[in-house]
């Protein structure tokens, strides 16, 4: 079955990054900003890196724990071998799950942790994922001096870091039910329409969940999607009407959601940093919000297989968060 139900799992602690754009957006309640792409390193991975090992710090301190109050960091990114994670899990003596689901990443820490923990074999897990703008455009597209023009329905990758611990000891955020969703290939292969690529699998996804936990989506405060843009949250909402019947009126996207009109994002936000970021700094800040369905979207393409005239597959993962009173 592609859903789990948890009763024992619970966020507690969460710290976030955001770059130099990303302060200036729309949201607030960083618990850091960086004004510095390099952040005190030579190259842009490395300060993705450094990004992380903070993230990593500060929930330690946080917590007053060290390395061995934590049972595993499960997390990963968008550079190739998940290396920014794994370089900066070196620095920690935490057992390391790493996970790739480009920017699904961060749902599918959650639902590997939960599992851990609903199960008796862990107390307490560190979740982490981040993304760089001069790194991921890097490896997927061009370097920023290529200076190269984008179409309106391209995304721009977020930069920051987020990490969460999630335990076993009761808190106000409690993980309720994860799905993991399936691999959707609808034949595209506009690297610039992530959103269009992504959105049937989001669909997919949140249909399979409200089926298997036997719920609507009106049941949902919000279901914040990844980091679909403008244009792919649009095309989400046309297309779950017309295939599953049904009206998507509460959605969000997390993509959409980061970045002011006057920055001149195009479409919006990409990079598995968006959800958590969104999640953290905004969603779980919201009274409103009880009822929560995050939906992490991921573009599973590589360069090398594009160059050889392949599609682009995708995949969703949701998990549901209560915020209780």
């Amino acid at each position: 079955m592609a859903s789990v139900k948890f009763d024992n799992v619970y966020l507690d602690s969460h710290f976030v990054i955001g770059g130099p754009k990303e302060k200036n957006g729309k949201l607030d309640n960083f618990d850091l900003t960086i004004d510095d792409y390099y952040y005190e390193s030579k190259t842009v991975e490395q300060a993705e890196v450094n990004m992380q090992k903070t993230v990593i710090n500060n929930l330690l301190s946080k917590k007053n724990y060290q390395d061995t109050d934590i049972d595993y960091l499960i997390g990963g990114d968008l550079l190739n071998q998940i290396c920014a994670t794994s370089y900066s899990a070196r620095n920690f003596a935490i057992p390391f799950i790493g996970v790739y689901a480009a920017c699904a990443t961060f749902p599918l820490s959650l639902f590997h942790g939960a599992n851990l923990i609903e199960s008796g074999n862990a107390h307490n897990i560190i979740c982490l994922t981040s993304s760089h703008s001069l790194s991921a455009e890097r490896q997927y597209r061009y370097p920023i001096e290529y200076g190269n023009t984008k179409p309106n329905t391209a995304t721009c990758t977020a930069t920051g870091a987020v990490g969460v611990i999630l335990t076993n000891q009761k808190t106000k955020i409690k993980i309720k039910s994860a799905t993991v969703g399936k691999v959707i290939d609808m034949g595209i292969k506009d690297v610039n329409h992530m959103g269009a690529v992504m959105a049937p699998a989001c669909a997919d996804t949140i249909y399979n969940h409200l089926k298997n936990m036997n719920k609507t989506p009106s049941e949902y405060d919000v279901i914040l999607s990844g980091d679909l843009g403008k244009v792919g949250v649009s095309i989400l909402k046309e297309y779950y009407e017309k295939v599953y019947n049904q009206k998507l009126l509460n959605v969000i996207d997390a993509g959409s959601s980061i970045y002011l009109d006057s920055q001149n994002m195009y479409a919006g936000g990409s990079g598995p940093v968006c959800l958590p970021m969104v999640l953290v700094c905004k969603i779980l800040q919201n009274p409103k919000y009880h009822r929560v369905l995050i939906v992490g979207t991921g573009s599973l393409h590589t360069p090398v297989l594009l160059n050889q005239s392949e599609t682009i597959p995708s995949v969703a993962h949701a998990v549901e968060i209560e915020v209780l009173s």
